[in-house]
């Protein structure tokens, strides 16, 4: 059955807009920050600086976006080569040190500004899943791979500012609930941009007070 778009072009042409804008800025005050977080990483663990990582994008009832995210890696070297896709528990012991720095003033996502600039990503959206925890959830959350469905996924969103890292599937739940509704905001420009407007004002406060996850 046809999916009827929901989003409102102008919604969508200043989402679009804001995101180059904002990631093309972010990057020329970010570069600088670049050799020193790879520095510390490399100092505090063997392994890559970069991690890259498969995961689902924008959606329509005909398709389904994958894409490659980037953020620098906060843990140990092939955290899940025995576990494979698990969520990150709360006191994660396969955290660095310096990962749970990153982590915690978000510094971690800076590279993600590269996929807001190639388009798989935005600055505001729902969180990107990986495809195999994606296709467990489906079955176990109603409407849970609709989050994406005509918008992209954000570095931050909704669901970010107002619940922490996914440890139960109530945890999901909630998230999916703040994703929507950031969805339904994107159906009134003045709502959409009333909306990033404050998701980005508390992802700036939960950088500067580091009190991220």
């Amino acid at each position: 059955m046809h999916q009827k778009r929901y989003v409102h072009p102008m919604s969508a042409v200043g989402k679009r807009f804001s995101d180059i804008s904002i990631a093309a800025i972010g990057l020329i005050f970010a570069l600088p920050l670049y050799p020193l977080i790879a520095l510390a990483i490399r100092l505090d663990s063997r392994g890559p600086v970069l991690y890259h990582q498969i995961r689902i994008g924008y959606q329509q009832d005909d398709c389904v976006c994958l894409f490659m995210m980037h953020k620098f890696r906060t843990m140990r070297d092939n955290a899940e080569c025995e576990t494979g896709p698990v969520w990150s528990p709360r006191d994660d012991p396969r955290i660095t040190r310096v990962g749970q720095f990153l982590r915690k003033t978000r510094l971690d996502e800076l590279p993600q500004l590269w996929n807001v600039l190639a388009g798989d990503m935005s600055i505001v959206g729902p969180r990107p899943e990986r495809p195999g925890i994606c296709n467990n959830l489906d079955h176990e959350i109603p409407f849970y791979s609709e989050r994406t469905f005509d918008v992209l996924p954000g570095i931050t969103g909704l669901a970010q500012i107002n619940t922490g890292y996914d440890e139960t599937l109530d945890d999901v739940k909630a998230k999916v609930a703040y994703d929507h509704a950031y969805a339904l905001a994107l159906s009134n420009p003045w709502l959409w941009l009333k909306m990033d407007f404050y998701v980005m004002f508390k992802t700036m406060l939960v950088m500067i007070t580091g009190k991220g996850q």
